[in-house]
């Protein structure tokens, strides 16, 4: 279980920076945005908390199912195949 903790903590950690630049980005952005949005702000931050919860959680999900997955494999014959 201290792998799968490891691998989809490094992945959240990664996904996190993702995120926090990619808002950064948009948030700078936000005023080319504005006109191509109908009723919306450009920097409405329920929208942006949504979406970086879902972002966090694909991300985490993507990380765990390959991790889950090679703590089931046989160490020795992974060692040996090679």
């Amino acid at each position: 279980m201290h792998v799968v903790r490891l691998v989809v903590g490094h992945g959240v950690r990664l996904a996190l920076i993702g995120i926090g630049i990619g808002g950064l980005i948009a948030l700078l952005l936000a005023p080319w945005i504005e006109p191509l949005l109908y009723r919306q702000s450009a920097r409405d931050p329920a929208t942006y908390s949504q979406v970086a919860g879902m972002l966090l959680a694909v991300a985490a999900l993507a990380a765990a199912v390959p991790a889950v997955r090679a703590t089931r494999a046989d160490p020795n014959a992974a060692l040996r195949s090679e």
